[in-house]
């Protein structure tokens, strides 16, 4: 008996990394189920980047909001996520357990669009009172990312479900990426155009209305994916209740799959970092260059190299293997990070350059995680994949964490500087030497060094090297 873990196996860790080496690299996968499965990552790409990206500036910007009120408005809902993930991971295996597909979760998840809607319209009785809108935006982003966690902890357990091996994975994700590529482009350079200088509620009414339908659009589109990829057996009628409450089922996948808690615990840092420049590209564009428009080109330059990229990314990784390509892309994204301190005193061109180099790194910083879930899961569970949706409901609740402590430590850096807020339609707000230096060297130095905290981190993941040598995969 394993001592470890109280059972007959052995532990995850010893099995050989065969194991995972399921049948087919992919290209098995039928490319029109494999297309429509991608698309649903356009809505969802909406999702995870305009709130990152605009609503701490709608919170201090327009609604008037204090620096560390805001932050907190956007954090306390995500520390709520740290729960409901895990949650709806369990959910979601007993779904697909009991009636043989994770689709009703699924479908549910697709009333996200009212709530995103709701974030911004923000009535005016309560725009005029900043700790009631404050109070009215997070409560209305508990409930989006409620909706948000029922669509995108089973979406994302769909490659685990499928019968393919370690490059076949990196396939299917690739696919998703260049599509959440392309949502993000969208919600990132659409939505300040459509919201404009913050000068108005009104303004974001009309931005989340406009990507609220291409999100509910895309989303439903991904379903009918997952469903062709998916084809629904028979349910077995089996509860996975033995796995036990969702909690302890956090604790359970993060104690006996090493591989697995490396990877959390590195992408916790890299998903921070990602949110923390997101969040602080408008400041940096009005404060830093001058030029509160720039944030749209920024963010372009920002997202779309990786149209362009991942497939590269991917197949480089079929000779590199993920884990190397992906230390690749945390250190470049460190230096692009430094090299943006030089703000507008080099022109305009270093920090866009420095912006497109942030944009390739971040492509694989999305990819090569993403895959490298399932074969993490794989590696410790063989073919049986009955608590997918636990590891997934960990790996979102993960990237949610990140992406409320990314904002979070930026509005922090902005309260320690002194930054001021302002209402819409109010006088102009003149910022201090320490606020300044606080947008520019949150903006640069930190996720600079948090970026170097997850390389450091990553380089312990060893499970890539045993898939990756002759006879692995």
């Amino acid at each position: 008996m394993n001592a470890a873990t109280g059972s007959e196996a052995p532990l995850p860790d010893e099995r050989a990394p065969a194991a995972v080496a399921d049948a087919g690299d992919g290209a098995e996968v039928p490319r029109p189920a494999l297309v429509r499965y991608a698309l649903g990552s356009a809505g969802m790409g909406v999702y995870v980047t305009v709130p990152g990206l605009l609503l701490l500036y709608f919170l201090t910007d327009t609604l008037g909001v204090t620096p560390w009120l805001a932050g907190l408005a956007l954090l306390v809902p995500k520390a709520v996520d740290i729960v409901l993930h895990p949650y709806v991971g369990s959910l979601s295996d007993r779904e697909r357990a009991r009636r043989g597909s994770r689709l009703r979760l699924l479908t549910a998840g697709c009333a996200l669009a009212p709530a995103f809607v709701a974030l911004f319209a923000v009535p005016g009785p309560v725009a005029d009172r900043p700790w009631a809108a404050a109070l009215w935006v997070a409560a209305w982003f508990v409930v989006a990312n409620a909706l948000f966690a029922a669509y995108q902890v089973p979406y994302l357990a769909t490659p685990t479900d499928m019968e393919i091996g370690y490059h076949g994975r990196t396939r299917v994700l690739s696919f998703r990426m260049v599509v959440l590529t392309v949502g993000i482009l969208v919600g990132g350079a659409l939505a300040p155009l459509l919201a404009g200088e913050g000068d108005s509620v009104g303004r974001y009414v009309v931005m989340a209305l406009v990507l609220g339908v291409f999100t509910v659009v895309f989303q439903y589109v991904g379903v009918g994916g997952v469903r062709d990829l998916l084809p629904a057996p028979a349910p077995t009628g089996k509860a996975v209740d033995r796995h036990g409450p969702a909690l302890a089922q956090v604790r359970d996948v993060l104690r006996r799959n090493r591989p697995f808690r490396v990877l959390v615990s590195c992408y916790l840092l890299v998903s921070t970092t990602t949110h923390l420049v997101l969040a602080g590209l408008p400041y940096y564009a009005r404060h830093e260059l001058d030029r509160p428009g720039f944030t749209t080109v920024l963010m372009a330059a920002f997202v779309a190299p990786a149209l362009l990229t991942t497939p590269l990314w991917f197949r480089l990784s079929r000779t590199w293997g993920k884990q190397r390509c992906l230390l690749l892309c945390q250190g470049f994204f460190a230096a692009g990070a430094l090299g943006l301190a030089a703000g507008k005193t080099a022109g305009l061109v270093v920090p866009v350059l420095c912006t497109l180099v942030l944009g390739v790194c971040f492509a694989g910083l999305q990819l090569f995680p993403f895959s490298m879930v399932p074969d993490t899961v794989r590696a410790a569970d063989g073919d049986e994949t009955g608590r997918t949706g636990a590891y997934t409901g960990v790996w979102t609740a993960t990237e949610a964490t990140g992406a409320a402590a990314g904002p979070y430590l930026y509005s922090a850096a902005l309260a320690l500087g002194g930054y001021a807020a302002a209402r819409a339609g109010g006088e102009e707000v003149t910022q201090s030497g320490g606020a300044h230096t606080a947008i520019l060297l949150g903006f640069t130095l930190l996720p600079a060094l948090l970026m170097a905290a997850a390389l450091a981190v990553q380089s312990r993941y060893r499970l890539d090297a045993e898939l990756t040598r002759p006879g692995g995969v």
